[in-house]
């Protein structure tokens, strides 16, 4: 949990006398700088014109909170903190969770699968509450609906910390735990009802503990998936049912010295990126791709690998976070003390190549350093040093924007413009009241196409989600207060929160639209939000 990791000092700046220094970005030179979540109230929320009163749910053997909620439906089956979230790609109604069936050190690990179908849409009242017969009382209290699960998640001896969804179809649903397992299960889905059919299909254990899940999105190698792990390797395994056995290994790499912390594919899937606490970031040719066109460094397995002895891209505390650009020709790696590292990636495909120039005209057509076709695979594009404590998620907005956000444990979210040297556009300091930035990222598909690439959701461990609209992030904004300036057009609250009590949100799903968002909570419940 984000909280967990005490903040680190800031990283040494690059050498003297490298012939590339990249560029250090500080805070005065962004163009704006928001404070969010000020004890005098002035940032205004979006609720709709509703009154939500409360809600009002029930753990197994546990006392009813009653809370301000704004969610449409819960599941509270977990008996401890839902660690893990993933929503099926072609039936978003299909969300697993997983966490751990108690507090002690050796309790087992459970998750669920459940139907968020079920939860009905909050009607909106045709008339206003002076027209009910008792206006004095007010609207009458929204209930949420309760969700059943319609698959248990079984058999980790230790909480489950990862899940994912294979890709393109959503064929197998994988559960990762900090007991070494990854347990793989078959998911047939009727098109025509949505109904979900759901069976054990086998296990595998190479490791002590899994510490991320990320499926391949290539179409070519569908069913694959990556896992890293606390020793610091990393493993690539190929799923089908069909075949004996229904789990091989693709291949395994040991260049980390330290806990892999986070991982990425390239959208090709061909190349995959990974960071570890030890400071390192190697790009593994999984596929073989590189190694074709010569592009492989002197280790034969990876296009870029790069460690703290490189002053340049050193950071003390290591990394957490990983993403890679739309393009393909970049990633952002977000480590301790706010520190972030931007480094270009080999082109192997004509499809990175045409997303690139694409883009690059779309801007007017100059080449940027956003594209990769300047520079060499492992070039260190920026390192960027705006926020105090360590960078828990990255986000890149869907493509033609230019857009990369990052969330931290000091609270803040940063928003940088790739396609102008990635120069600070926006940060908010305290867009979770204070308490860490779990996870940050964009919604892929808006509901409007003014608002495409420009929406951010974000969830901390306030116990808070919020929708940002980051259009508009200009020096006059600087004039502007509450939520106006910060972005803020909607926020859905539920979960306990705290931070540290056990309430914060620990992941979200929000499918392509945004449209819902299903939470996991370090409080044990599940909550389903409608936008």
């Amino acid at each position: 949990m984000p909280a967990s990791r005490p903040p680190q000092n800031d990283p040494a700046a690059e050498g003297e006398g490298d012939e590339f220094e990249p560029a250090m970005l500080d805070e005065d030179e962004a163009q704006e700088v928001v404070e969010a979540g000020d004890d005098d109230g002035d940032v205004a929320m979006d609720s709709d014109g509703e009154d939500d009163g409360g809600g009002e749910y029930n753990g197994e053997g546990e006392e009813a909170m009653t809370l301000e909620n704004d969610s449409i439906a819960y599941m509270d089956r977990h008996k401890d903190s839902v660690f893990a979230i993933a929503q099926h790609p072609l039936y978003p109604h299909l969300v697993a969770t997983g966490g751990s069936e108690g507090d002690a050190d050796d309790a087992p690990g459970k998750g669920y699968v459940i139907d968020t179908s079920a939860a009905a849409p909050r009607p909106r009242p045709l008339l206003p509450p002076s027209y009910n017969a008792d206006a004095a009382a007010g609207p009458a209290p929204l209930q949420n609906t309760e969700l059943e699960p319609i698959f248990a998640i079984d058999g980790h001896t230790d909480s489950i910390n990862a899940l994912a969804f294979t890709q393109p179809r959503g064929e197998y649903l994988v559960s990762g735990g900090m007991d070494g397992r990854l347990r793989v299960y078959s998911v047939a889905v009727n098109g025509s009802t949505g109904a979900a059919k759901i069976a054990f299909v086998g296990e595998s254990q190479e490791t002590e503990e899994v510490t991320w899940l990320a499926p391949s999105p290539s179409a070519e190698y569908a069913n694959t998936i990556a896992f890293g792990a606390s020793d610091g390797s990393v493993w690539v395994l190929s799923i089908d049912a069909a075949a004996e056995p229904a789990i091989q290994i693709v291949q395994s790499y040991f260049l980390h010295t330290g806990p892999c912390t986070a991982g990425a594919w390239s959208p090709d899937g061909l190349l995959l990126a990974t960071v570890s606490e030890d400071g390192s970031l190697h790009v593994f040719d999984v596929w073989g791709a590189a190694a074709a066109k010569s592009l492989v460094t002197d280790n034969g397995q990876t296009v870029v690998s790069l460690t703290e002895a490189d002053q340049r891209f050193a950071v003390e505390g290591g990394f957490f976070s990983v993403a890679v650009a739309p393009s393909g020709t970049f990633l952002a790696a977000g480590g301790a003390g706010g520190a972030i590292r931007i480094v270009s990636l080999p082109r192997l495909t004509t499809t990175q190549t045409s997303t690139s120039t694409s883009q690059s005209q779309r801007r007017g057509g100059a080449a940027t350093t956003s594209d990769q076709s300047s520079h060499a695979a492992g070039t260190i594009l920026a390192g960027i040093n705006t926020q105090a404590d360590s960078i828990e998620s990255l986000s890149f907005s869907p493509a033609p924007r230019t857009l990369l956000a990052a969330g931290s444990v000091d609270g803040s979210i940063a928003v940088f413009d790739t396609s102008r040297s990635f120069a600070q556009r926006r940060i908010v300091r305290a867009a979770h009241d204070g308490e860490p930035v779990v996870k940050v990222e964009f919604v892929r598909s808006a509901p409007t196409a003014a608002a495409a690439g420009w929406l951010l959701t974000s969830c901390g461990l306030d116990g808070v989600v919020r929708r940002w609209d980051l259009r508009g992030a200009t020096p006059s904004q600087n004039t502007v207060s509450g939520a106006e300036a910060t972005g803020l057009v909607k926020e859905w609250r539920g979960h306990r929160g705290g931070g540290g009590e056990g309430g914060g949100v620990l992941g979200f799903v929000q499918g392509d639209t945004g449209e819902r968002v299903v939470t996991a909570g370090d409080d044990s419940v599940v909550l389903v939000f409608e936008a």
